[in-house]
């Protein structure tokens, strides 16, 4: 298991990888500079959140290890691990159509809410890690 030991972190390709779903009591790491934005990580086994500029980013139901994570004007592209399956969040542009792909599978179009959140399940147990992948339909 890959759990982010420091919380957050910039990789070398410029993503960000976050989250420690193996910490017992949440922890919480604010002000993360990372290309001109502040990010901010709360992070345990039940839950995994992320905000950026103190706007919803990502969250994970129960908590994750996020590595990759990429946002574009066309969508957002990340790996994840947990120790079970996890109900994630991506907070994204309001009222548009995605199409969501898992592992390279194409899990259909998902359209955002007036908040621009998108869920999804991701299947993880006994799996390494899973690749999520989307992009504006």
């Amino acid at each position: 298991m890959a759990a982010i030991k420091e919380l957050i972190r910039t990789e070398a390709d410029g993503s960000l990888s976050f989250g420690d779903y193996e910490l017992d009591k949440k922890t919480k790491l604010a002000d993360f500079n990372h290309q001109g934005n502040l990010y901010k990580v709360k992070t345990f086994q039940e839950i995994t959140k992320l905000e950026r500029n103190e706007m919803f980013v990502y969250e994970s139901v129960p908590g994750t290890a996020v590595q990759h994570f990429q946002v574009s004007e066309n969508g957002v592209e990340f790996q994840v691990e947990g120790p079970e399956d996890a109900q994630i969040t991506i907070g994204l542009e309001n009222d548009m159509e995605y199409v969501v792909q898992v592992d390279g599978v194409n899990t259909g179009t998902v359209k955002t809410n007036l908040g621009g959140k998108l869920p999804l399940s991701v299947e993880l147990e006994a799996r390494e890690m899973v690749s999520v992948k989307i992009t504006k339909a």
